[in-house]
């Protein structure tokens, strides 16, 4: 998958430190509704996550939930 045109993101809660953070994408053309790419923003040309939107939506809203026990 070319996601050279991807206009990646960073969490608004991710210092500017350079600490651990994941940058998201939606890509448009990837599939009938698109995708949304997850990667390392500290490997940028690194592995890359792909998910179908409704996949992400469900994973977001189980972290805001708070489902995972991250905190």
């Amino acid at each position: 998958m070319d996601l050279t045109g991807a206009g990646w993101r960073k969490s608004s809660y991710s210092g500017s430190n350079g600490g651990t953070c994941v940058e998201v994408a939606s890509v448009m053309g990837a599939g009938p509704a698109g995708v949304v790419a997850v990667r390392d923003s500290k490997d940028p040309q690194g592995p890359v996550l792909v998910f179908t939107p409704d996949e992400w939506r469900v994973f977001a809203a189980g972290v805001k939930a708070g489902d995972f026990g991250l905190g």
